[in-house]
């Protein structure tokens, strides 16, 4: 019975290494692991130990008779990766971490964020013996896009934080929450007290339309939809009118995919996540029939990936169509036999589903569009339409916008066209690419910091890719360290805590972040939830603060 791998895959590779006979692929340091959207399990190599299953931080690997109906796309998903042997050795070969000298003291590390980059970093810093890692985060809550990202309804992609758990109670390791580098606390008072400085701070903004009527009420982006709905701080109190019938999303991509789902999803199936109760109650009273997600191109340059849309047609609350009003798959595309793995996933998946105009009345849906290029959002007070070029395909299967033009009725557009990283006080950035220009993670010109996570390498990659990612910044950083390129810290551990307390007496440390996550539990027990998520700065630090008076210790205390 072969295992295989299902759609909330994180792509970190924990199974990778697990596997005893190397059925597990891509592997880290195979050319592919960095673009492939998830892994996946070879079924006439799988010896179905089940050593996959436990190590598996998000439970994606289930044994093929065990799938559920929803679920048994993935068994062709896993086959069809291997239609073309892949040479590999027995085993994978193991990454391994460089020590770090002991003759000059314990390595003491800040690592500015708390996503999965930083929390990788943070790992990999203290496999060191006795090393000391401090994660600093402006949110009073930590985990970044895992927690605030992430869906509700995507719990066992949640789960990873489990293991970011277990990294916050290793020996070493601190929080400082609710800290802001750059207003707090400076670089170069974080230089003073580590060795080192990591930035793992993601690409914290979004790509804006740029065309008229873009800043209509009305209008907002998919990275603002998600975390108003995820109880994000910045944007749980957020105001989305869902009273007209159609929503438009602009882009294709995972997000994308999520904002339909959850505009569109039975709101009883939410009721048990850990979804804000403004948002829940904003969609119960939803009348929101259909969500049309739209791209610039052709099917096959699709941005979602395999696994969403898989999870997305497998939902019985809504229908999924297309409109194939005309082509849409382009011609260069359309003769390959050399298509690739996920895109012939993709087009194969597209392929079986209705047209929209076959869609059945009364069902909430979602429907694709294709080749339509944003011109112009109208309406007076807020937004009531968006217009579209219509494109075809060229020869060469590139896309030719013309004079005709869509225009679609909605109440509420959001964009999702991409993140963007945003310049960081004090060090050198790359406007184009979003990020700090780095080698392997060294910031060029500034000895001592390093980069981690999409500020390193852009937007690219999936939860698990900052392992790796992580991993070499780190190896760099050892190297450096080792070398003496490091200056050791000038104050200590104790120092750091009265400065950060002084400037900022609402941080929170680790104990502090405990008792949030265990009031968040409890408070989801009480209503059947996974979790009540706490929304605002001033509870989540009161929650921190009473939880130390209980047992009369301070905050931070050195």
């Amino acid at each position: 019975m072969p295992h295989v791998v299902t759609q909330s895959c994180c792509s970190d590779a924990s199974c990778v290494y697990a596997c005893p006979v190397n059925c597990i692929h891509p592997t880290p340091d195979e050319p592919d692991f960095l673009t492939a959207e998830m892994l996946h399990i070879d079924p006439d190599t799988c010896v179905d130990c089940g050593a996959c299953v436990t190590a598996c931080p998000v439970e994606a690997i289930v044994p093929h008779g065990k799938l559920e109906e929803r679920q048994l796309t993935y068994l062709s998903i896993n086959a069809d990766f291997y239609k073309k042997p892949r040479k590999h050795p027995l085993l994978a070969p193991m990454v391994e971490s460089t020590a770090a000298r002991t003759d000059s003291g314990p390595l003491r590390v800040a690592v500015v964020g708390s996503g999965p980059a930083a929390m990788y970093a943070a790992d990999e810093v203290l496999k060191q013996p006795r090393a000391q890692v401090n994660v600093f985060e402006r949110l009073p809550v930590p985990y970044g896009l895992v927690r605030s990202g992430v869906a509700p309804d995507h719990q066992k992609t949640k789960q990873v934080t489990k293991l970011y758990d277990m990294i916050t109670h290793e020996s070493g390791f601190e929080f400082f929450l609710n800290v802001e580098v750059g207003k707090d606390v400076s670089l170069d008072e974080l230089l003073a007290h580590h060795h080192a400085v990591v930035y793992a701070v993601g690409a914290a903004s979004d790509r804006r339309l740029n065309i008229p009527g873009a800043d209509l009420p009305g209008v907002a982006s998919a990275t603002d939809f998600v975390g108003w709905y995820n109880g994000h701080p910045d944007h749980a109190h957020r105001k989305f009118d869902l009273s007209h019938k159609r929503v438009v999303i602009v882009g294709n991509g995972n997000v994308a995919l999520d904002v339909a789902r959850i505009l569109v999803s039975d709101p009883e199936r939410l009721a048990g996540t850990d979804i804000s109760d403004e948002a829940l109650a904003v969609l119960r009273a939803s009348k929101v029939e259909e969500v049309v997600i739209v791209g610039r191109r052709g099917s096959a340059q699709s941005a979602f990936t395999v696994p969403e849309l898989s999870g997305l047609v497998a939902n019985d609350d809504f229908d999924v169509l297309v409109d194939r009003s005309e082509e849409i798959l382009d011609p260069r595309t359309a003769a390959s036999s050399e298509r690739g793995h996920a895109v012939s996933q993709k087009l194969a998946i597209l392929d079986e589903l209705d047209d929209a105009a076959a869609a059945k009345p009364g069902r909430r849906r979602i429907v694709f569009r294709y080749l339509r290029s944003p011109l112009a959002i109208h309406g007076d007070e807020r937004v009531e339409s968006i217009e579209f070029a219509r494109g075809s395909f060229a020869s060469e299967g590139s896309v030719e916008y013309g004079t005709d033009t869509d225009n679609i009725e909605a109440g509420l557009v959001l964009t999702s066209i991409g993140y963007h990283g945003v310049p960081v006080l004090d060090l050198p950035f790359d406007e184009a690419s979003g990020t700090v220009p780095n080698d392997g993670g060294r910031v060029a010109q500034r000895p001592g910091v390093y980069v981690a996570g999409w500020i390193k390498r852009g937007p690219t990659g999936f939860i698990g890719t900052n392992k790796s990612c992580a991993h070499e910044t780190i190896e760099h950083l050892i190297a450096d360290f080792n070398s003496g390129e490091l200056e050791a810290p000038a104050k200590a551990q104790s120092d750091l805590k009265k400065l950060v307390q002084r400037r900022q007496p609402e941080v929170i440390d680790r104990a502090g972040w405990l008792a949030i996550d265990a009031e968040e539990l409890r408070r989801g027990v009480e209503r059947q939830r996974v979790r009540d998520k706490i929304v605002d700065r001033p509870v989540a630090v009161d929650v921190a603060r009473r939880s130390r008076r209980k047992v009369g210790i301070p905050f931070l205390r050195g």
